[in-house]
């Protein structure tokens, strides 16, 4: 296809909003999600060479996806981030962070956005934008309880309310969602309590500390996947 100028993308973005788009519109739109094809295949192959993660995404967001997303939120077509994106899970905050500095050192042009510090309706994670070839990838790196709270919240999307997603929805849903999310914050802070690295303190202690720590989270992972197994069921 013909490269689109911003002004022409921001137009097929407004034609979309509006609704009933044309046949002609619906294949700039497919041309033009298409066009971050390669930006994203850099960007996994980067990750998989420089960083040796195995990333999991998708180099388009779908045509419907973006369609909904310009009619819920007031963005432009040019201004959506996420169009090529994928998602790196790793163990912990730690590795979350170092992730996060990796991936800033390795790209030039990197932006981070952190949901850790201003979730999104429960969502926690961080977000990496890479500007590319001209073009955006989003990389969403979550910790492993970050990722089993957003496939729960998937779940439940599917089976109670889709809105759940988006904050509304069902009121319980949504309280219970938020609890969870912020004692898995409230478990990770904990992470970087000082007493697991002050060497004043007695090794015992320590140990006794990060015991209990990881008990807690295991607990957690495991009620979050019966959960998820249960909603996967009803699904079906």
């Amino acid at each position: 296809m013909a490269t689109l100028s911003k002004t022409q993308i921001d137009r097929l973005g407004d034609r979309l909003k509006k609704g009933s788009p044309s046949d002609d519109d619906l294949r700039l739109l497919d041309d033009y999600r298409r066009s971050f094809g390669p930006a994203y295949d850099f960007v996994i192959g980067t990750i998989r060479e420089k960083l040796h993660l195995e990333p999991t995404g998708r180099p388009a967001k779908s045509t419907s996806s973006i369609t909904e997303k310009l009619r819920r939120e007031s963005i432009r077509l040019s201004q959506v981030q996420d169009i090529a994106g994928c998602r790196v899970t790793v163990a912990d905050v730690f590795t979350q962070d170092h992730t996060t500095a990796t991936l800033c050192a390795t790209f030039p042009e990197t932006r981070v956005m952190d949901r850790r510090i201003n979730p999104s309706h429960g969502y926690r994670a961080v977000h990496v934008i890479i500007t590319t070839q001209r073009v955006s990838v989003e990389i969403q790196i979550r910790t492993a309880l970050q990722h089993l709270w957003a496939e729960l919240s998937e779940r439940l999307a599917d089976v109670v309310d889709l809105n759940i997603k988006y904050g509304t929805g069902d009121q319980q849903v949504n309280d219970f969602l938020t609890s969870e999310s912020d004692f898995i914050a409230t478990l990770e802070e904990l992470e970087r309590d000082p007493i697991l690295s002050d060497k004043e303190v007695q090794s015992s202690r320590r140990q006794q500390f990060q015991e209990g720590l990881t008990h807690l989270k295991t607990d957690l992972a495991e009620r979050l996947r019966r959960i998820i197994s249960k909603l996967e069921g009803k699904r079906r």
